[in-house]
């Protein structure tokens, strides 16, 4: 077996695959902390001969986390941001300083559908965007969903946005504070990714393909005006390109990965763009 773990700041993710026939065989998150119990926050180990890491979490939770796993299981690899990787060219100054999810899902994305932009919809939103031949741009960082709602201390945090709303619903003004906070919080994230991916679209003259990740994706997928695809594994995804273990893998084919829609033309993103500057 292959467990993949993905450690975030407060939570972190894992799933054991088969190394066979690369089939998902269960999956699990819990917090992020610094001492791990193999059996009760993750697997047991005695069934997994390899590990992948990404890691965003502070040094000292992944340097324990390797040491535990490097003294039971074969192999482990961690993901780190670099220079150049998979026909991908990071855009960051320093390439080491871009969270190592957002690398991962920037690769997840280039590898199945070439120049793309690729939204992770987690504690932050982050934007980024590589171009056709490999090209990362760089992206942006701003507030996720929760995050807003827990600035405006108005104790609706724990009020959550259902993600089976319809997007009209949740542009329409709230009749009461939580529907306020939510329906202010979900225009305000929309729009900013909306805004941009038009403006980059139209900066360099292409029209991308458009992905989503992240635990809020579902949601904020309703809200957005351009075809796009969500793939809730993407992170592994990165995981499974930089490190292929299974036949599959090693022939190019992602878990989970969806059929990426053709992108709006440009031409239509321009004109939605002009049309909202005018506003």
């Amino acid at each position: 077996m292959i467990l993949d773990l993905d450690i975030g700041n407060t939570l972190s993710k894992w799933r054991l695959k088969d190394t066979l026939s690369s089939e998902i065989r269960s999956r699990g998150a819990l917090w992020t902390r610094e001492e791990w119990r193999p059996g009760s926050d993750i697997p047991d180990l005695d069934v997994v001969r390899s590990v992948r890491i990404s890691s965003v979490a502070r040094k000292a939770v992944l340097e324990e986390t390797v040491a535990l796993l490097r003294r039971r299981v074969v192999s482990v690899h961690v993901a780190r941001s670099t220079a150049e990787a998979l026909g991908v060219t990071n855009g960051y100054e320093e390439p080491w300083r871009l969270g190592v999810d957002r690398w991962l899902g920037t690769l997840a994305g280039y590898h199945l559908a070439g120049g793309c932009c690729v939204v992770d919809c987690g504690s932050a939103i982050t934007v980024d965007f590589v171009l056709p031949g490999g090209c990362h741009l760089g992206g942006y960082i701003l507030p996720g969903l929760r995050l807003m709602k827990e600035s405006l201390k108005l104790g609706t945090r724990n009020v959550a946005i259902d993600p089976d709303s319809e997007a009209d619903e949740l542009l329409a003004p709230g009749k009461n504070t939580v529907e306020a906070v939510n329906h202010g919080i979900y225009m305000a994230a929309v729009s900013a990714v909306n805004r941009i991916y038009a403006e980059v679209c139209d900066r360099e003259g292409v029209a991308l393909p458009l992905l989503l990740t992240g635990g809020d994706a579902r949601v904020v997928s309703r809200g957005l005006r351009v075809p796009h695809a969500v793939w809730p594994d993407m992170v592994y995804g990165g995981l499974e390109a930089c490190f292929p273990l299974t036949a599959a893998e090693r022939a190019g084919r992602l878990s989970g990965a969806p059929r990426v829609p053709a992108p709006a033309a440009l031409e239509k993103i321009r004109a939605g763009l002009a049309f909202s500057t005018l506003l």
